[in-house]
């Protein structure tokens, strides 16, 4: 059974950077492909950012490209958001999830068996 841990959020002002954490157990995090979606209130759960196995591809949802950054250390058996320019827009509960399988499509919600608990992350303007 994988387990997934968010940190990092928090609550700061438009223009600032967060860096959010996902530490995984319970299984060989060096096969999953990792992925970070969102949830503002009242909306449906958003796609962000993946990262497959190695770090060999990476996809972004078009309102954060440039702007954040995914990776991951296997050695640590943790993948990180790394978030600069911060907008209000971008206020929600942030969770990490896990796919098995490498080669689905990891932008989809329904492809990850296992998702962390979330950590909010709040921007004022």
């Amino acid at each position: 059974q994988v387990q997934l841990v968010e940190s990092g959020g928090g609550l700061v002002q438009a223009g600032d950077s967060l860096r959010l954490s996902c530490a995984a157990s319970g299984g060989t995090f060096s096969t999953y492909r990792m992925g970070w979606f969102r949830q503002a209130p009242g909306k449906e759960r958003q796609f962000v950012a993946t990262i497959t196995s190695t770090g060999g591809n990476i996809d972004y949802a078009v309102s954060v490209k440039g702007r954040f950054t995914i990776s991951r250390d296997n050695s640590k058996n943790t993948v990180y958001l790394q978030m600069n320019s911060l907008k209000p827009e971008d206020t929600a509960v942030y969770s990490c999830a896990a796919d098995l399988q490498n080669w689905r499509n990891g932008r989809y919600p329904m492809n990850y068996p296992y998702w962390g608990r979330g950590t909010q992350v709040t921007v004022s303007s």
